[in-house]
């Protein structure tokens, strides 16, 4: 039996409320051929919950897990060890206030975390001024985009993203700027070792906003933002960088740093998990505080009550959305604070000895790979630099050569022909993610398969 709240009475009432006579009433304006005339065909009756459960337990089990495979999959979401201890502290009772800290008498542990979370953030990134997060790395992209075009104040509406930008970051930005008076000049990426700066920076001209670059980019790739910033910076254009692995940041130079405006990225790989696609995080920050009334989403700051004592609020909340609309610096009204509250307990956790560690031993860990897989025949590696992800160039269609590893339980990796469709040049390439979840007999396992399957 199915629960229902509602009995006949009160649903009639109901009804008899809004002036209506019947269920179907409601539905009135959808046309009838659009209505469905029974139940779905093809789909099973309700079952009983053990029933149920049963059922979706076997669904499950076809599954392949990342605990369960050699795992290399990266492309902007990245298998590390979350320690046991976030899952524990993210669920004190601190924490568990409000979704939204409005009252900050009664938030006052969410908004200290925030706090903290932004100071991490601004470190990382090498900027003066980061957010309280943001829903998610692409949508960050496009935030950054549409920050651009506010300071130019609609006198340059050209945004060049680099041919190295993840794809699905860039559909983002494609997407949202339909409705904009953004014009979108994007490329195809360089197959070759080092990315196409020259190329890049000839795109730039007096009509550009902003120019997005991904670091390290979505072949692995690592760059010296520095040239690209100063081009930018000449035509008077905002260098916009995109970071989808954190981790990397401590062992190379910050954006902020090389001269980046806005950083954002994908915090996920830090404290927050594969966990089968989301939910992740976003994160946000600015190097010129001149920039911060530009930002999106909410910034929490440190002040001290009547009597003295240190406490939190929000110092600058942008929940204006609901009644600025289309002069609001947002519209997307979601942020992570669940996520962001993993990723600032596991890096405070990790502290920057920690990350420095961590990130040594993703890089160490991806030079044996590299170093091994160099040796398959019909494998060359593509890059010249990297951090814990790089690109094979395969002798064959990498596509097939993923599903059929797949079904020996090694996840070989994202193939560029998954990322990129309608590029017959890139279908042999594959993007190949290393962590310190990765064990080198993981790395001897997946060259003797690839071995195989390219034999």
């Amino acid at each position: 039996m199915r629960y229902l709240p509602l009995t006949d009475g009160d649903r009639s009432d109901m009804l008899a409320t809004i002036g209506a006579g019947s269920i179907d009433d409601l539905f009135a304006e959808v046309p009838e051929e659009a209505r469905l005339d029974g139940p779905i065909r093809d789909l099973p009756m309700h079952a009983g919950e053990m029933a149920v459960e049963k059922h979706m337990r076997a669904l499950s089990k076809k599954n392949l897990a990342a605990a369960d495979a050699a795992f290399f999959l990266g492309a902007g979401a990245y298998k590390h060890h979350i320690p046991a201890s976030v899952d524990h502290i993210i669920q004190r009772g601190e924490f568990l206030t409000a979704y939204t800290p409005y009252q900050p008498e009664i938030a006052q542990g969410t908004l200290q975390m925030l706090f903290e979370f932004q100071t991490q953030v601004a470190r990382l990134y090498g900027c003066a001024v980061a957010n309280a997060s943001m829903y998610d790395g692409s949508t960050a992209c496009w935030e950054a985009v549409a920050m651009a075009s506010r300071i130019a104040r609609g006198k340059r509406n050209k945004v060049v993203l680099s041919g190295a930008l993840h794809p699905h970051y860039a559909e983002v930005v494609k997407t949202m700027a339909k409705f904009t008076d953004d014009e979108i000049a994007d490329s195809l990426p360089s197959i070759q070792g080092e990315p196409d700066n020259d190329g890049l920076i000839s795109r730039i001209d007096e009509d550009t906003s902003c120019v997005v670059v991904q670091y390290p980019d979505i072949l692995g790739r690592l760059q010296d933002l520095s040239e690209v910033a100063d081009a930018a910076h000449e035509k008077g254009a905002l260098l916009i960088v995109v970071n989808t692995e954190p981790v990397a940041l401590g062992a190379v130079q910050s954006p902020g740093e090389q001269g980046a405006d806005i950083v954002v990225g994908e915090g996920q790989a830090i404290g927050v998990g594969l966990q089968f696609g989301g939910p992740y995080l976003g994160l946000f920050a600015v190097r010129d505080p001149k920039h911060v009334r530009m930002m999106p989403g909410r910034l929490c700051g440190e002040t001290t009550d009547a009597e003295g004592k240190r406490g939190f609020v929000l110092t600058l909340s942008t929940r204006e959305q609901h009644i600025r609309r289309e002069k609001a610096t947002s519209n997307i009204c979601t942020n992570s604070g669940l996520c962001a509250l993993a990723f600032s307990v596991h890096m405070t956790l990790l502290g920057e000895k920690g990350l420095r560690q961590l990130a040594a031993e993703n890089h160490r860990l991806a030079c044996l790979a590299a170093d091994r897989l160099a040796k398959v025949p019909g494998v060359e590696v593509l890059n010249t630099s990297f951090f814990n992800e790089f690109t094979l160039m395969l002798s064959k269609d990498a596509r097939r050569i993923v599903r059929d590893l797949a079904k020996d339980k090694v996840l070989a990796g994202v193939s560029l022909g998954r990322l990129f469709p309608n590029i017959d040049r890139l279908a042999n390439g594959l993007l190949v993610a290393v962590t310190e979840t990765t064990s080198e007999e993981d790395i001897e396992t997946l060259a003797t398969a690839l071995e195989e399957a390219l034999s």
